[in-house]
C-alpha cells in the first residue's frame, strides 16, 4: 500500500504550493511513481504540476447517481466508478493527478461513497506514494479520499491567525475518526529575520517543526506568469528547503 502524506492548512499558507513541490521533489528523487490527490475542492494542485484535471470525482459520482438505474446489463457500480476514475486520473511523468472536485450536495451519497471509496484504494495500490493537497477542514480525508495517512503535514505561515488554524487542525485530527500515523508543522513563507524564532512558533501549535521554507520571490514570479513550479530553478530556496522536508519525513519510514 502507498505511503500516503497528507498537507493541510488555513487558505493562503502555501499548502497547495508546498504540495506541488513535494509531488515534484519525491518524483524528482525517483521516489515515483506518485499519486497527487488534489481534495481541496477549489482545485489548484495541477496548475503547480503543470497539468490541471479536467475531469473530477464528485462529477463522476454525480454522474453515476444520474445514470444509476441505467446502467448496462452486467456493468456494477464499481466497474463503472473504476472506469470513470481511470477518465478522471491525469498521468504525467512520474507523477498522476486525481481532482477529488466539490462537496457534497442535498443527496445521499453514503452507498456510493463507500464503492468510490473501495475503488480509489485499490488505485493506490499501483503508487509508491500518494500527497494529498487537502482543505483546512479535513472532511475529505473522512469522507471519501482515504482513511489513511501516514504523515499530515500542517502547514502556516509566520502570523498569529495561521498559527491557531494549524493548531486547529490538530485538535481536529483528534475529533475524526481518522487513522494518522504522524503529524507535524511545516512553516512556509518565512521571512529570514523570522526563521531564527521558528521553533518557538511551533511550539504555539503543540505541533513538532519538520521544517521551514523561506519566503522565495521566485516563487512568486512563477505563480504571476502561471507556469508549473517545475519552473524554479533547482537551487531556489523552497525547492532546496522542500528537499530538507523530504528527507526529513522519509526518514522515519527508513528506520523502521
Amino acid at each position: 500500500m502507498a505511503f500516503t502524506l497528507a498537507v493541510a492548512g488555513k487558505g493562503g499558507t502555501g499548502k497547495t504550493t508546498l504540495a506541488a513541490l513535494l509531488v515534484q521533489t519525491l518524483a524528482e528523487r525517483g521516489e515515483g511513481p506518485v499519486l497527487a490527490v488534489d481534495a481541496d475542492p477549489n482545485p489548484n494542485l495541477g496548475y503547480g504540476l503543470g497539468f490541471p484535471a479536467q475531469k473530477s470525482i464528485s462529477e463522476l459520482r454525480d454522474e453515476l447517481l444520474d445514470h444509476i438505474r441505467k446502467l448496462p446489463p452486467g456493468i456494477t457500480k464499481d466497474d463503472y466508478l473504476e472506469m470513470g476514475i481511470q477518465e478522471c486520473l491525469v498521468e504525467g511523468r512520474g507523477v498522476d493527478l486525481l481532482a477529488m472536485g466539490a462537496g457534497e450536495g442535498p443527496r445521499c451519497y453514503c452507498a456510493v461513497n463507500s464503492v468510490l471509496r473501495r475503488c480509489i484504494d485499490r488505485l493506490r495500490g499501483a503508487y509508491r506514494y500518494v500527497v494529498m493537497d487537502n482543505e483546512a477542514g479535513l472532511e475529505h480525508l473522512s469522507r471519501c479520499t482515504t482513511q489513511d495517512v501516514d504523515l499530515l503535514l500542517i502547514v502556516s505561515n509566520a502570523m498569529p491567525v495561521a498559527l491557531q488554524a494549524a493548531a486547529r487542525i490538530r485538535e481536529l485530527t483528534k475529533k475524526l475518526a481518522l487513522r494518522i500515523g504522524e503529524q507535524y508543522l511545516v512553516l512556509n513563507d518565512v521571512p529570514p529575520e523570522v526563521a531564527p524564532a521558528a521553533a518557538g512558533l511551533a511550539q504555539q501549535t503543540g505541533l513538532g517543526l519538520l521544517g521551514v521554507v523561506p519566503s522565495d520571490h521566485q516563487v512568486r514570479e512563477v505563480g504571476l506568469r502561471g507556469e508549473p513550479l517545475s519552473r524554479l530553478a533547482p537551487d531556489s530556496p523552497a525547492r532546496s528547503a522542500l528537499r530538507k522536508i523530504v528527507e526529513a519525513a522519509l526518514a522515519p519510514r527508513v528506520a523502521v
